[in-house]
């Protein structure tokens, strides 16, 4: 388990657990709200299933205290980077400061992680929610693009 101490708007104390037996329905069943689905996946089993047919990405649980309320993925890539993907909080669950206090759970725990890498990841640059939240959060923009989406580095 990845626990910073960060609770959500709520006052839920946000962790991330590896997904298991127990929680994997429950991450699969994740979905955003109908207008954010032209810049995530669905439902979070698409993630699921990338991190298990791929060697980079490896998924998490997002919990507010004892609920699965999402997921999250992080990766190493060639260069030593590490990177924070596949970031889906349930519809029902958002606006409640839990993807804040994902990335902010995530980012240092990858950042101490081999060497300090730089922690990045990508957004669509029409995701203009997605832009606030990382910039808020220290996240700049590399001038590179993948896929169509920005990426954004947070440096330690």
């Amino acid at each position: 388990m990845i626990d910073s101490g960060h609770l959500d708007r709520s006052g839920r104390r946000v962790t991330l657990r590896p997904v298991d037996d127990d929680n994997w329905r429950a991450v699969a069943d994740v979905a955003p709200r109908d207008d954010q689905r032209r810049f995530v996946a669905a439902l979070g089993a698409r993630y699921l299933l990338l991190s298990t047919r791929s060697e980079v990405w490896n998924s998490l649980a997002v919990y507010a205290d004892e609920t699965v309320v999402g997921h999250v993925m992080w990766g190493v890539d060639d260069d030593g980077s590490h990177w924070i993907g596949g970031m889906l909080i349930d519809a029902a669950e958002q606006g409640q400061g839990v993807g804040r206090a994902t990335v902010q759970t995530l980012a240092p725990w990858l950042a101490t992680r081999e060497g300090n890498p730089p922690v990045r990841l990508s957004y669509h640059p029409d995701n203009t929610p997605a832009a606030a939240l990382y910039e808020s959060l220290g996240f700049h923009p590399t001038g590179a693009v993948d896929d169509e989406e920005l990426i954004t580095e947070l440096r330690p």
